[in-house]
This record gives C-alpha cells, structure tokens and sequence, in this order.
C-alpha cells in the first residue's frame, strides 16, 4: 500500500512576476483562456443530458476548435436517455505507444453556466492542443474532453471518463498516467480564503486560496510525485502536491481521473480545490467574470512542461 505524501512549493527559483520577455505571451493565452470560457459559460450555458441543444452546441464547438488546432479528431458516441453523448480525442502520436491522458469534462450540472467548473479545464486542454500541434513525443498524448461527468452521473459507472478507462482497460491500453484538468480558475490572496474539510487540516496546509493543487488517492503517488517535482522546478503559481487514502477524504476523486485509478492507472486531478475555496461552485453564479485569467495561463504554462517532460519532448520556453 502506498503511504500518504504531500509537498508544498511557494517560493522556488524562477516564481514571481514573469519578466518582459513574459508577458505578452501570457497576456495572449489568458486571453485564449478567457475566451473560450465565454464561449461555453455564456454562450451556450449549461450543457448536458439536461439541455440537449446546448450539449450539442457544445460540441461542435469543441470539435471546432481541435480541428483548427490541427487535430483529427476522434468522437467516441453512445447514448445516455435518448441523448448522444460524445467522448472527443485528439491523439499526438508518439514512437513509444505508451500514451498519456490529459482530460477534461465538458459537461455541466443544471441550471449552471459552470464557467470554473468545469469549462476552465476545458479551454487548458484546448490550449494544449493548440500549443502541441506538430509536436514530437516520444510517448503518445492524448487530449481528451469527457461526457458526463456531473450527476446524476458521477460515481454511477456512467461518466464518459469511466467509459473511456475502461475501454482503455479492455483494449490492453498502455498509459504512462492520466492528468484531470478540473476547475482551475479560482485563486485568492485573502487569509483564511482556502477552506479544508477538517480543521486540523488546516493547521498544516494553506488557507489562503493562492495555489494549485495536483491531488488522488494513494495509489497514484508515484506519478504524482514525478509531475509535481517538473512543476515545481519552475512553479509559475504555488504548488500544493499530495495523496490521501479516498477512505479518509472521498473529495480526492470528484472529477474524471477517477475512473483511471478504477481501470488500474495512475491518475490525478490538477485544481483550485472547487468548494473548498469557490463559493459559486455548482450554482447559477459560475459565470465567466468570477475567474483569474491570468493565474489560469500560468498554470497552463506549468501543466505544459510537465506534460512535455513526461511525454519526452524538449523543454519548455514561455512563447
């Protein structure tokens, strides 16, 4: 059994205010970022089983932008009430066929614009694809944009992520690991903004709600660790990287990594923390304005090089 293990990087060589150099680049994919947040939060709204003609929307609209990224794209269909329901995939090939997963749900709960939740994770993985096109791996990404996350699908063996493990699974699938984009948007200065869900935890932890968080179960730790160590050699923001028994804390598996661990890979989700810091989380009031663009693109920036490190490609420089 792996044991528990947790690592904080705040103030590490190169954190702090990019340079001129920086800037521009990063102004240019916060603006990407928000975009894309308005496009889904605003324009289409809640998408899902609940609102076909918005769900619908949503996807070609996803289907959109992967493809003038670049990417075939690969549509994975079944049916959910009557309603379709897609798993899109743009695949990187790489020498090695061990590939790696980086992913995100498109799909909202009711009655919710869900611009952090989780239309944030959504406009990173099209960034990714944008910014990986032409790319060489030596293992295989795969950038993936999951159904049916939200209840009343979440823990019921129906979310789009656990239908794609499994398949996965079934196929004899080689993953070097899955990387969950998952509510990334919120980040506060204020002390005492960052909530835990013991107060003990907080007599160890962060409250104040500037910070990332790479986080799963135990069983991921090791892959954990790796991409933690690649972010925290350059942290654009802070870094709060761990692994707790779900038994302890069910919170470490509320989101599309979950099906991975269930399947037997190694997974974790990277996120703000959603309701431990965003008071907007699951109602009509994740809207697009409420979100750090900024912060966002930093973060990105950061999930990049970790993506290009473990996937075997050259480093990367701020463009």
């Amino acid at each position: 059994m792996q044991l528990p293990y947790i690592r904080q990087w705040r103030r590490v060589e190169g954190f702090g205010a990019p340079g001129a150099r920086e800037v521009a680049p990063m102004a240019t994919l916060a603006e990407e970022l928000r975009r894309d947040v308005i496009m889904l939060a605003e324009h289409i709204g809640p998408r899902g089983v609940h609102s076909p003609k918005a769900y619908a929307l949503a996807r070609e609209f996803l289907v959109s932008c992967l493809q003038r990224a670049g990417h075939a794209v690969k549509q994975h269909e079944y049916d959910e009430g009557g309603v379709t329901c897609v798993n899109f995939e743009a695949v990187i090939e790489g020498d090695d066929p061990r590939a790696l997963v980086v992913g995100a749900h498109y799909d909202s709960v009711e009655n919710c614009p869900a611009a952090n939740d989780n239309a944030s994770g959504v406009a990173g993985i099209l960034a990714l694809a944008r910014r990986l096109h032409g790319a060489k791996p030596k293992h295989t990404i795969r950038l993936v944009l999951f159904a049916n996350e939200e209840p009343p699908f979440f823990n019921m063996n129906a979310m789009g992520s656990q239908i794609y493990a499994r398949a996965c699974r079934a196929r004899g699938d080689e993953l070097v690991g899955m990387i969950c984009l998952e509510t990334i948007g919120c980040f506060m200065s204020a002390k005492n903004s960052q909530n835990w869900p013991n107060g003990i935890a907080g007599l160890i932890l962060p409250t104040t709600g500037d910070f990332i968080a790479f986080v799963g179960n135990t069983s991921s730790r090791g892959f954990i660790q790796r991409c933690a160590e690649i972010f925290g050699k350059r942290a654009e923001v802070p870094l709060l990287a761990g692994t707790v028994p779900t038994s302890l804390a069910p919170m470490v598996e509320w989101s599309d990594h979950r099906g991975f661990n269930e399947a037997g890979y190694e997974a974790f989700m990277v996120t703000d923390t959603a309701p431990l810091r965003y008071e907007h989380y699951h109602k009509p009031t994740d809207t697009h304005e409420k979100l750090d663009y900024v912060t966002m693109a930093r973060v990105l920036i950061g999930v990049e090089r970790v993506v290009r490190e473990v996937a075997g490609m050259p480093t990367l420089t701020i463009s």
